[in-house]
């Protein structure tokens, strides 16, 4: 019996947006000349106004971290080390950290123990006045606007928890239990079915849109890859762990009451539990991460090391900063009837 060849690797789902994010995307996937790209990565940062809101900078960092993640399969597997592509990499990374530490207001540092670290967070989270768009969401969204917030969300949650598991080889003692922790979770704890991600999947089927990883991307403006790009820098550097560390605890800390505000939304919208249990399973577990992110991984990690308390510090604010852009941009298109997308409502 001869076995079937097996099913070729469809196209990627979205396009370049400008030379640099071309060049980077035809080097990863074979499909044309893609030499060159570092020389255009130091091209792009010295000509960009707002790195963050560069589409073209953030989609070329967007593919270049996939290629570490395996969320695409069509860029090839044996150029995840290529040392063109990690210049390049490195490049934008520099450009993009640097802009971000100036950018970023970090709050004075408290001392480095597990309780001044979990106070300075909670504060942090308390103090931060971005816009809501959850309370926007759960009164007056409307049933596209529901799906385009999902849209919006599944670059990263698609593959919610990957950017914070990078850090877990690189941390140890308390602030890696705590970390497996709350990953275990996110995870699904042992129950494939309850994996965030699957829940997420589910929930954008049930919406009625696509939920294979990167079907979005074109629609996805620049502000909100930079939140995921974010988070992958902080992993993926293993200098950067405590920014890491400090983001995970300022995004489960601010996660539950937004959360229970959009599974609200969604039900008043007549979405089925399908589409709203990802929510509902964030309030409560999130509520719980809250207080183990806080202390037992930021603040025995700081504890441990205070050395790592400045970036500790520094990635709860960049987590908080930089979300509040993505926020803004959306409440800002709804508020004028417009879509928050870059090319198209969905269907």
């Amino acid at each position: 019996m001869t076995s079937s060849a097996p099913a070729p690797t469809p196209p990627l789902a979205f396009s370049d947006r400008g030379a640099l994010s071309r060049a980077v995307i035809a080097h990863l996937t074979g499909s044309g000349e893609g030499s060159g790209h570092a020389a255009l990565a130091e091209e792009a940062v010295t000509a960009s106004a707002d790195i963050a809101r560069d589409d073209d900078i953030q989609l070329a960092l967007f593919v270049l971290y996939a290629s570490a993640y395996g969320s695409l399969p069509q860029l090839d597997p044996d150029l995840e080390w290529d040392p063109a592509l990690l210049a390049t990499r490195r490049v934008l990374e520099t450009a993009f950290e640097r802009d971000l530490r100036a950018s970023v207001p970090v709050p004075d540092l408290p001392e480095p123990t597990v309780d001044a670290v979990g106070r300075a967070l909670f504060a942090l989270a308390e103090a931060d006045t971005g816009p809501s768009l959850s309370r926007y969401f759960v009164k007056k969204a409307t049933e596209a606007q529901a799906q385009e917030m999902l849209i919006q969300r599944s670059a990263y949650t698609l593959r919610e928890a990957d950017p914070h598991s990078w850090a877990i080889p690189r941390l140890e003692g308390r602030a890696k239990a705590a970390l497996v922790e709350i990953q275990s979770d996110e995870y699904g704890g042992g129950r494939p079915h309850r994996v965030h991600a699957a829940l997420f999947a589910r929930a954008m089927r049930g919406a009625g849109l696509d939920d294979t990883y990167g079907a979005y991307v074109d629609d996805l403006p620049a502000v909100t890859l930079a939140s995921l790009n974010m988070m992958s820098m902080f992993g993926l550097n293993r200098r950067l762990v405590g920014s890491i560390v400090g983001h995970l605890a300022a995004y489960e800390m601010t996660s539950s009451i937004p959360c229970r505000l959009y599974a609200d939304g969604l039900r008043r919208l007549d979405f089925g539990s399908d589409v709203s249990d990802y929510f509902d399973e964030h309030v409560e577990a999130d509520a719980v991460h809250e207080q183990i992110a806080a202390r037992d991984l930021a603040g025995s990690l700081a504890e441990d090391h205070p050395e790592l308390l400045p970036d500790i510090m520094f990635g709860a604010a960049a987590c908080l900063t930089v979300d509040g852009w993505g926020g803004a941009h959306i409440l800002d298109a709804w508020s004028t009837g417009t879509s928050s997308l870059r090319t198209r409502m969905p269907s």
